[in-house]
């Protein structure tokens, strides 16, 4: 077997709506519908698609919780540039920027919540 990338994650949250607003207007993700109703967050060659909190779909985790991710995403956006952008939404820094090690090497890195507590590391490749 030869894996190469992630295509997507699911992530399960409290409120879609107001994870399309934080991932759309602070992370700049581009909100896509599919399969009628469902919503995703796509950026780069990638997509988070949500899962409402009571109604996920099946197949599901075995225990589908918002709140429960930590995720890493790397950005072309310098970090300082990064924090600045935060600042503007009220989007508070709760780690960072320190250095990291990431899937391809070392990273600078900052870390943040999203509304669901989900902890999202913004990194730049060193």
């Amino acid at each position: 077997m030869d894996i190469v990338s992630i295509d997507h994650v699911v992530l399960t949250v409290r409120d879609i709506r107001a994870s399309v607003a934080f991932y759309t207007r602070v992370l700049g993700m581009q909100e896509v519908m599919f399969g009628g109703d469902r919503r995703a967050l796509a950026f780069g060659h990638s997509k988070l698609n949500l899962h409402q909190a009571g109604r996920e779909l099946e197949p599901k985790a075995a225990r589908a919780t918002p709140g429960a991710v930590d995720l890493c995403l790397l950005a072309h956006t310098p970090i300082a540039e990064i924090i600045r952008h935060l600042a503007t939404h009220g989007v508070t820094v709760e780690e960072g920027p320190v250095e990291r090690t990431g899937a391809q090497g070392p990273i600078l890195s900052v870390y943040v919540r999203d509304p669901d507590g989900n902890l999202i590391e913004l990194s730049n490749p060193r």
